[in-house]
């Protein structure tokens, strides 16, 4: 990767910008000075002796809090997006799947188009677990209707599992994401829900840790066993 390219990336400026940088001898690699904006970037990069850090992937796993759109862009509502940096915005990464504005949770944020495709796709089978609560507890014909599959008026869920929790709390997990489609399944057995919070996407937990509204960085251990959950292969630049 070129110099000026690698600098952009790590959001000291605009190509212009970190240009000027470099000609004025502030920037090192592998411990020496380059003033040529098309070096090849080879080792370590610093600029005045601090170590800038490049991530060759965005993969954020992000506490979704109510009130914001799972979208890249609106002109009238705040996005997931917001929340982020202009130095990860720069690399316009996209939500996978969607989760409604007043449902919380985790949400999974990258520029890794083909990972963001196969983790929502029913074919791939990556689960997606929720804790809902209702305005009246579930029972077990519910959790065999849940199991069966649900017709709705458009299309026919697939077969999902329901666990009841303590009173009104029920846990449901499914393999794929429509619009709205936790919410119609439990409106097609005569409940509404109150509260929607997803806390699972494959093996990766949302942490109590993370604040609603706050994000973490996936390693790429962490995101290359996410990919191979959906069947894909680890993840190349």
């Amino acid at each position: 990767m070129r110099l000026d390219r690698y600098l952009t990336l790590c959001d000291l400026g605009t190509r212009r910008e970190v240009k000027e940088l470099i000609a004025s001898g502030r920037v090192s690699v592998a411990g020496l000075t380059v003033l040529n904006p098309g070096a090849a970037v080879d080792g370590p990069v610093t600029l005045d002796g601090e170590s800038v850090d490049y991530r060759p992937l965005v993969a954020i796993m992000m506490n979704k809090p109510a009130g914001l759109l799972t979208a890249t862009t609106d002109r009238r509502q705040g996005t997931v997006l917001d929340l982020l940096p202009p130095r990860d915005r720069r690399r316009e990464p996209a939500p996978v799947g969607r989760l409604d504005k007043d449902t919380t949770g985790l949400l999974l944020i990258t520029d890794d188009g083909q990972a963001a495709h196969a983790l929502i796709s029913p074919k791939s089978g990556v689960e997606k677990r929720y804790r809902a609560l209702l305005d009246k507890p579930v029972d077990q014909s519910d959790v065999e209707a849940f199991a069966q599959g649900l017709r709705l008026s458009d299309f026919e869920a697939l077969p999902a599992r329901l666990e009841p929790g303590e009173g009104c709390v029920a846990y449901c997990t499914v393999h794929e994401g429509k619009f709205h489609q936790v919410k119609r399944m439990f409106a097609a057995r005569g409940r509404k829900v109150l509260a929607l919070h997803r806390e699972r996407v494959g093996s990766l937990w949302l942490p109590d840790t993370l604040a609603p509204g706050e994000y973490a960085y996936l390693d790429m251990d962490t995101w290359n066993r996410l990919r191979g959950e959906a069947g894909l292969g680890p993840w190349k630049e």
